[in-house]
């Protein structure tokens, strides 16, 4: 086809679009009303979706080690204080039969005042736990690990305590030293694989038990999964409506033009030649539509966020700025998409069922 060709077809569907202005107005109403739902749908999406992710980066678990603490308070709680102060008696008789007996090995396997040796835990200092750590840190689903000693570990459970209950933990320090084990502060990259990486973590040398909300992650995965499960059949409703429209549209159009096809497929116009100012009928509506519901779509959620942002008094919002030109995309893409579809399913239609009326003409 000849660039004077297309020009033409393309001036007469802009023209089409005036001369049928008011159907064309409630044509690009509809549109804009489905633009606006389907982009506060999106926009409510990406804002969930940030807050989910916020929740996700607190839905730690903490990998606990088995470093020297975990040798000398990992043992089985006793019942009575007469069962412990035997064990103490009985340990006590042990580390020095240890110490009789280990003349000849050397001081590293050496029992200390505790009875512990070297060879009775994994990690024995921050290099080795930090190694862990990387290698924890190395799976695939993981997305960041901290090491946290456990003089951290006992800072931050006093830190969780209520106004003056950390002073009960002073005996702690003084009389019994710290229990707290070395520790890995691991989050995840997607929460759905979240049990599948907890076994991981679990069957890695070097980790005791591992600390967690299994409870929660479920509940992220399912509101991560409803929200993407809604808003494809929120897209989709509302593209079938933008389709119904835009077809009626084209339909008015085409039996104004009745008599004008009829004496186009007289003189032997092919059906491409008059389909193409109905498709750019449909596109130009659709165009139009994206614009205005950018714009309209932008006042709204505005004001939204500036009510949000006052009563609320949170920030944590997502700024229109950062996803403006890609609802724009969204918004074009449907309208052409609807307006092409639309136009060239009826005229389509149109020509097939009364092709055989516009010949006898």
């Amino acid at each position: 086809m000849k660039m004077r060709s297309i020009r033409y077809l393309t001036g007469e569907g802009i023209k089409n679009t005036w001369l049928n202005r008011l159907m064309s107005l409630a044509s690009i109403g509809v549109l804009v009303a489905c633009m606006v739902i389907i982009g506060l749908a999106i926009l409510i999406s990406q804002n969930v979706t940030k807050a989910i992710g916020n929740l996700e980066q607190q839905n730690v678990i903490m990998a606990y080690m088995k470093d020297y603490n975990w040798a000398l308070y990992g043992e089985p709680e006793t019942d009575d204080n007469a069962d412990s102060s035997d064990d103490t008696s009985a340990q006590n008789s042990t580390s020095s039969n240890d110490d009789s007996s280990d003349n000849g090995k050397t001081d590293e396997e050496k029992a200390d005042e505790n009875g512990i040796k070297p060879s009775d835990y994994l990690i024995h200092n921050d290099e080795e736990a930090k190694a862990l750590c990387d290698a924890i840190a190395a799976l695939p689903n993981v997305a960041s690990v901290t090491y946290v000693t456990s003089d951290e570990g006992l800072a931050s459970v006093k830190d969780s305590m209520l106004e003056g209950q950390e002073s009960y933990f002073t005996f702690l320090d003084e009389e019994y030293g710290n229990p707290m084990s070395g520790a890995a502060k691991v989050t995840m990259v997607d929460m759905a694989l979240f049990d599948e990486t907890v076994r991981q973590i679990e069957q890695m040398e070097g980790i005791d038990v591992i600390q967690s909300q299994s409870d929660l992650a479920e509940k992220i995965t399912a509101i991560k999964r409803g929200i993407t499960v809604a808003g494809f059949w929120i897209i989709a409703i509302l593209m079938v409506i933008s389709l119904v429209i835009v077809s009626n549209t084209i339909r008015v159009t085409m039996y104004n033009r009745k008599l004008e096809i009829s004496i186009m497929k007289a003189v032997g116009a092919t059906d491409s030649f008059i389909r193409i100012p109905f498709v750019v009928e449909g596109m130009v509506i659709g165009l139009i539509s994206a614009f205005i519901a950018e714009g309209l779509l932008y006042f709204c959620y505005r004001v939204a966020t500036e009510t949000i942002v006052s009563t609320l008094g949170t920030t944590d919002i997502v700024r229109y700025g950062d996803v403006a030109l890609y609802l724009l995309g969204i918004f074009v893409g449907i309208g052409i998409v609807s307006g092409m579809l639309g136009s060239a399913i009826m005229i389509g239609k149109y020509l097939r069922r009364e092709g055989s009326e516009f010949a006898a003409i």
